[in-house]
Formats: C-alpha cells, structure tokens, sequence
C-alpha cells in the first residue's frame, strides 16, 4: 500500500511539474504584443469593458481572468459564445474590448463570433497557442501561449494550456492594476465580504459613530453621564468626556465605574472630569480595523474613541466591533 500512495504521489508531483513548465514557457514568450494588450486596456474609455470569452474549459478559464480584472480594477464581463451569437452580444458597446481565449484558435462558435465583434467596432485580443490560427489573424493582438503538451499520461485533457491562459490572464490584471495605481483601498471596496475584504477595512468602516457614540461634557455629573451611556443605542459602555471646544479629553467606561463603586456612591454627583480615565488613547478613522484589534488586546480594553484631525470624538469601536479582523 504504502509503494501505491508513492507511484500516486510521483506522478502528481509530475503533473504539477508540467503545468509549471507552462507557465515559465509563456513567461518566456512574452514580448511586445503583451505592452499592446496592456495599452489596449489602459486606453478604454471610463464606460469600456473588457469583453472575455471562450468555449469549453477555455470558457471557465474566461469567467476567473474576468473576475479578476474586476475586483482589480478593470471594468470586465464574461460571455459564453454561443450566448453571443444568440443575442448576448447585445450586451456588448463599441467603447467595449473583446478578450478571446481559444488554445486552437479555430473553435467554431468563436470563429463565427469574429466577424460580429468586428461589425460591433470592438478590438480583439487572442489568448492561444496557434499563432497562425484564424483567430489570431482576425485579432489586433495575439498572446501566444506557444504549442502546449497537456499534462498527464494521455496529455489529452485541456490542462497545461488552460493553466498557461489563466497565469498569463493574471499577468495581465495585475499589470494593468500596477499602471492604474489600483490601491488597498479600492481593493477593499470590491471586496467587503470575506477574509480580503475585512482585513483591508478602516476603522471608520466599523466604527459606531453619530447618536451610537456617547460623547459628554467634562462638567457633567456622572450620574447625568451613566444615563446617557444607557440610552445610547448598542450600549457602548464608555463615553467620550470633551472640553468645552469639543476636544477629547477623558474616557469613562465600565472598568472606571466598577473602581469607582468600590469607593462608594458619592461620586455619582461628581463632575465626570473628577473620575474619568484621562489621556485614552486614540486610533484614527483610516487605519485598519485590524490594527484598532491589536490595539485593544494591547492595552487590555474594551473600547476605543476614534478621533478626527482637531482630537474631537467622531465614533468608538468595541472589541465586539472588530473580532475576527
């Protein structure tokens, strides 16, 4: 049993040695043609898309380069072919950029969509293996992934060439992404579900601010303060305590008030400045949630008051608010 596991680890070790060999051949074959389709992207009005189809496991390659011009920054869709030919070329503008994956270049729903995308006006990039192809003829530019051996001990199945296409679709997001100047925060705007999206949230994502904040003068008693702790709505469990300009000057949360009850109940008509815990410390509105997480585990704390520019409370988060970041 334990020689059978071997032969089975061997020949996978094998097959991801081949694709890998694809993707450092089409790494090699890169050339001038890629800086085109690169500008080509690039030059697209504000309304252009790029347009990526293909057919079969091409198809599915077509549908993951797609997604991920788009959650990079690149305004893209996917459409099967012969959805195209059956109306959902409709879909399609002039402003519009046609990105066609073929490894032979001479699939026939793909040929037959050649000469509507002409009619539509849109350019056409090929992905494929056969320079010669009448795909690539009919394209303004041709990335050519060279002839491929697929995988495996049939090397019949579409699987060097589809991962070739795929690596080299990523290559392309990615660089357009770098020239575009496409940044963390826009990443994290196409991305608010899921780990990606909450590791690159700012606190002021999370943040409870306006009338879920509880923000008093440092002249109040703190019996005043308990209560407008309680009617706060999410029951923060801490107020901001601010000067009279509105600057952020103290913190009262449960922690003060249990020290405070040990001592006592005279101090429930105390000013709040008598009991507060002065100098907390802050975080502002545009660093992540995650660092605000760090933050609170260091110092031991439930909350934090989020600060603007002039030191004035704008919004607190919880521990509760941040979990998981």
């Amino acid at each position: 049993m334990n020689k059978q596991i071997h032969s089975f680890v061997a020949e996978g070790q094998q097959v991801l040695r081949e694709e890998a060999a694809a993707v450092t051949q089409v790494a090699d074959l890169l050339d001038a043609s890629f800086d085109a389709a690169v500008k080509l992207i690039l030059e697209l009005s504000p309304s252009g898309r790029v347009v990526v189809t293909g057919l079969g496991k091409a198809g599915i390659i077509a549908q993951k380069v797609s997604a991920t011009l788009a959650s990079t920054g690149t305004s893209s869709f996917s459409i099967h072919p012969t959805d195209a030919l059956h109306g959902d070329l409709g879909r399609t503008h002039r402003t519009d950029l046609a990105l066609i994956l073929s490894n032979s270049g001479e699939t026939a729903e793909i040929i037959q969509l050649l000469p509507q995308l002409r009619a539509v006006g849109v350019p056409i990039i090929a992905i494929t293996g056969a320079e010669q192809s009448t795909l690539a003829k009919h394209a303004d530019v041709v990335l050519s992934i060279g002839k491929m051996n697929e995988a495996g001990e049939l090397g019949l199945a579409p699987t060097s060439s589809t991962t070739a296409m795929v690596a080299l679709g990523d290559a392309l997001a990615l660089v357009i992404l770098k020239a575009r100047g496409f940044t963390a925060e826009q990443f994290a705007a196409n991305h608010p579900a899921g780990s990606l999206g909450r590791a690159l949230m700012k606190v002021g994502d999370v943040m409870r601010s306006g009338t879920a904040q509880c923000v008093v003068l440092e002249t109040e008693l703190v019996s005043e303060v308990l209560k407008k702790i309680s009617l706060t709505p999410g029951r923060p469990g801490a107020a901001a305590v601010v000067d009279a300009s509105g600057k952020l000057v103290g913190v009262f949360t449960d922690g003060n008030l249990r020290r405070c009850l040990a001592q006592g109940s005279a101090f429930l008509s105390a000013p709040i400045s008598t009991v507060m815990g002065k100098n907390p410390k802050c975080i502002g509105p545009q660093q992540f949630a995650k660092e605000a997480l760090s933050l609170l585990i260091e110092l031991h704390v439930d909350q934090l008051i989020i600060v603007d520019e002039q030191h004035a409370p704008i919004g607190l988060v919880d521990i509760q608010d941040v979990a998981g970041f």
